[in-house]
């Protein structure tokens, strides 16, 4: 840590003591914390982070995509670098009176500046909460679900394959809970721990708890109203889709799993975590006769590969005039899942190492149409990167972090389109009428709407643990009660506090925030009708394809530029006109298909929502059985029981053969003479010297408490078996 610090001197001012360093006589307090003394106290910190930003963004790419201790190791001392390069950088910022400041850019970089997150932890407490993050982290990449008898399989891709292709209601139940008894368990012991920590960061940086930390990101003193305002403006394209859904897996699975009037079991809609549908579209689909063209198919007919499929977005981006992917990202990237036997994360992501042109993207691509548009929306970000990199570090980020993921899901939207495919050769059919117009709606909905209230209620669960509203006894019930409340879904098999499914999502493990995502989600399309009538487009929204459009590629380039540097309300402003994340264009997209659903579902006489039932844990005590008082699985519960019933056996004979001795030994004593009786010896009971007589009474007395003790085994048995055939109170309706 010397090195570094002498280094980052003698790079500011070669040699010489820094001149808001620099005391001649003894300058005030004014003088010294100056606006003046505030440029050169930012330039310090521009030349000198671009070097401890990409020392430790190196590092941690390489241990995700290498897994070792090693790297792990080098990984956690570069973050203890960073924290306290930022602590250093952080207190002084707080000492400039920025209220007083003129240059606006000042003032912001400052503000940005002093919020130095985890860095402001005392040593110790840094140190733990790394090892934390970092063992959450890796603990989710590295789980693995294994077949009783054959291979460990992993989450990407062999568990995700199992939930898209599988319709087999028991082969999709050992996916879904093997992958969260295989991650949850493991996190919930430390959860606690995680929490007590982040509440720490924010009490360090003047935050009330974690959550409040995180929404200063979004500048804005509303947000919470006007997140649920969102939500509730969104809720009923939500319930059309979800009564709609219902309503055809009831047709395929039958009464046995679906209720007409309750949620959906959450491992039947062909994903992990229930957040998009799009896997079950062909159970689902509103024609049936007129089926959407199999992509992934046409995609591998023509022999595509990952680099080919990240081509053809870097592509989309230079038609409109925007900035190529850089040589280095071709070389530097992973695009694919190694093959040398490397452990990595698969986690999807983007990455900006604070040096000219070195961005890379980090995926383990399959050849999909999914993959292909989650690329899309990865070179959104590799592109927003590119636009802002000439920016001051302070300000390379998006205008807020729902802007950085909005961008590349906007350019998925015209990518998507039946225009958009049918020229790039991934579709066959020209036209397509009413009927397949639906079916296409359909599918874009079953992928973006059932996210509406995941991505609403992952971050309100967390902001609810913060700020302990949730208490730690209930994190897993108040998960689903929120699962319930919002998405309409329960778990497939019972849960319990022993379980800790919010950690089976990589984002809560990870420390991500989420709301991002919520708010991406309605920002794309705000975004994608702006540029639509930028490009020329007439008709519906849907139908929209910005690729060749210089014009909008100009718009959306120079918002890009502005990185972080203005308030993304202004920035808002500036593009569409408005202030405020607006609703209307995601809706205007697809009201064709919420007036099919609407009719369809009135005409089927479906209930919206589910309103007599629940998933809460008074009701859903998990599968499992009270043994003495413990609650524990029924296989477990029969093995004690038989070990109850031999100890029951064993203390039964013993007690038979004890009564017969004595029986026998009172019965020889009683035919000798008294005075004989009197003479013999003394005896020994538990080790103690006493009468014969004496030690006989009390060998009855444990005969009789051994005899005590067996009914009450004889009787436990009973009573864990009764329990254990009841049927469970969770499975009746509330």
């Amino acid at each position: 840590m010397n090195l570094l610090w002498a280094l980052l001197l003698v790079l500011l001012c070669d040699g010489q003591p820094l001149p808001w360093l620099r005391t001649v006589g003894e300058p005030s307090l004014d003088e010294f914390y100056s606006e003046a003394q505030a440029k050169i106290f930012l330039q310090f910190y521009e030349q000198t982070a671009r070097v401890v930003l990409n020392e430790l963004v190196e590092a941690t790419w390489s241990y995700v995509t290498n897994i070792t201790k090693r790297n792990q190791e080098n990984m956690l001392q570069k973050e203890a670098e960073r924290s306290q390069f930022m602590l250093y950088f952080g207190i002084r910022a707080r000492m400039f009176r920025i209220d007083h400041f003129l240059n606006p850019d000042v003032k912001r970089m400052l503000s940005k500046l002093q919020n130095i997150d985890k860095s402001a932890l005392p040593t110790k407490d840094l140190l733990e909460y790394n090892k934390l993050l970092t063992y959450m982290e890796t603990a989710y990449n590295s789980a693995e679900v294994c077949l009783d008898e054959g291979p460990c399989l992993s989450l990407v891709p062999d568990l995700e394959e199992v939930m898209a292709t599988s319709r087999d209601p028991k082969e999709l139940l050992w996916a879904w809970q093997g992958w969260r008894d295989a991650v949850g368990r493991q996190l919930r012991p430390i959860f606690e721990d995680y929490v007590h920590l982040s509440n720490k960061v924010a009490h360090y940086n003047g935050y009330e708890d974690m959550g409040a930390l995180w929404r200063s990101k979004y500048e804005s003193v509303t947000l919470e109203e006007d997140l649920e305002q969102l939500y509730k403006e969104l809720q009923p394209l939500y319930l059309n889709l979800h009564a709609y859904v219902r309503r055809s897996l009831y047709r395929y699975y039958g009464p046995e799993l679906i209720d007409l009037r309750g949620p959906i079991p959450a491992h039947l809609l062909g994903n992990m975590w229930a957040q998009s549908w799009d896997n079950i579209l062909h159970l689902v689909l509103p024609y049936p006769n007129k089926p959407l063209e199999d992509i992934t198919k046409i995609m591998k007919s023509q022999h595509w590969r990952p680099e080919k499929m990240f081509e053809e977005a870097n592509l989309f981006f230079t038609s409109m005039g925007m900035l190529p992917a850089p040589p280095d990202f071709w070389i530097k990237s992973m695009m694919e899942k190694p093959v040398d036997g490397r452990e990595v994360e698969c986690h999807t992501s983007s990455w900006n190492f604070y040096k000219f042109n070195d961005f890379r993207v980090k995926k383990c691509t399959e050849v999909t149409v999914e993959d292909l548009l989650s690329i899309f929306h990865q070179m959104g970000h590799i592109q927003y990167f590119l636009q802002y990199q000439n920016l001051s570090v302070i300000y390379q980020e998006g205008a807020s972090p729902a802007f950085e993921e909005a961008v590349g899901s906007m350019i998925s939207l015209s990518a998507s389109s039946h225009k958009h495919l049918l020229s790039r050769g991934l579709l066959s059919q020209q036209h397509q009428d009413s009927e397949e117009e639906v079916n296409f709606l359909f599918g874009i909905a079953l992928e973006k709407i059932p996210f509406i209230p995941f991505s609403y209620m992952i971050d309100l669960f967390r902001w609810k643990v913060f700020d302990g509203t949730i208490p730690k006894n209930f994190y897993n019930q108040e998960w689903w009660n929120l699962r319930l409340k919002y998405q309409g879904l329960c778990p497939p098999v019972p849960r319990s506090e022993d379980d800790f499914d919010p950690g089976a999502k990589f984002h809560i493990p990870a420390n991500v925030p989420y709301t991002r995502y919520f708010l991406s989600l309605v920002l794309q399309f705000q975004l994608h009708e702006v540029l639509c009538r930028a490009s020329g487009h007439m008709g519906p929204l849907h139908r929209c394809d910005i690729y060749n459009s210089k014009v909008a590629g100009k718009i959306l380039g120079d918002l890009l530029k502005l990185g972080s540097s203005r308030p993304w309300q202004e920035v808002l402003k500036e593009m569409t006109g408005e202030t405020k994340i607006s609703t209307k264009a995601l809706l205007t997209y697809f009201k064709p298909l919420l007036n099919w659903l609407v009719t369809e579902n009135v005409k089927q006489g479906d209930v919206l929502g589910w309103p007599e039932f629940s998933c809460s844990f008074e009701e859903k005590i998990a599968n499992k059985v009270s043994f003495l008082g413990a609650e524990i699985e029924p296989d477990q519960a029969y093995l004690w029981q038989w070990v109850l019933l031999s100890v029951s056996f064993i203390l039964f004979f013993l007690i038979l053969a004890l009564g017969i001795r004595l029986h026998c030994l009172e019965k020889q004593s009683l035919n000798k003479d008294t005075m004989i009786l009197s003479t013999l010896p003394y005896t020994y009971f538990l080790g103690i010297a006493m009468e014969p007589r004496q030690a006989a009474r009390k060998q009855w007395l444990l005969l009789g408490l051994c005899f005590v003790f067996m009914l009450c085994c004889i009787g436990l048995l009973i009573w864990t078996i009764i329990q254990h055939t009841r049927r469970p109170p969770w499975m009746k309706d509330e």
